[in-house]
């Protein structure tokens, strides 16, 4: 069964690379483009893993955190913040709204794809 990851995230180039580099390793793929519209796909599509953004416009990447994990289907999804941001009091703001990890922009794929991997359980030959 394909894995489904969730990205949110404001920019649409981001999520386009995010979804070619995800889709290359066989994960289905689903875009957000905000937290709220992370929230309303995260309901409908029941991802396996979610990658947000932190700053963006409506709901940022620790509201959607603190709203995903306030669902009973988001106790348990692992939830990577991918930003700019290194700042280590806004890393315990995510941690403490239930963030799995905290990854930098710019991304390195591979390291990208085997984090993504390891939290999914998927198995590569």
């Amino acid at each position: 069964m394909t894995k489904k990851i969730l990205v949110i995230d404001d920019m649409k180039t981001l999520r386009v690379l995010l979804g070619k580099v995800l889709r290359s390793s066989g994960y289905e793929v689903v875009e957000a483009v905000d937290g709220i519209d992370g929230l309303d796909n995260f309901t409908l599509h029941k991802p396996d893993l979610v990658i947000s953004d932190l700053n963006m416009p409506n709901m940022d990447g620790i509201g959607f955190v603190a709203g995903a994990r306030s669902k009973a289907e988001g106790k348990s999804v692992p939830i990577l913040i991918l930003t700019t941001e290194t700042n280590d009091a806004l890393k315990l703001r995510a941690k403490e709204a239930g963030a799995t990890g905290w990854l930098t922009k710019p991304f390195n794929p591979k390291r990208l794809t085997k984090l993504v991997d390891q939290l999914t359980g998927t198995r590569r030959a």
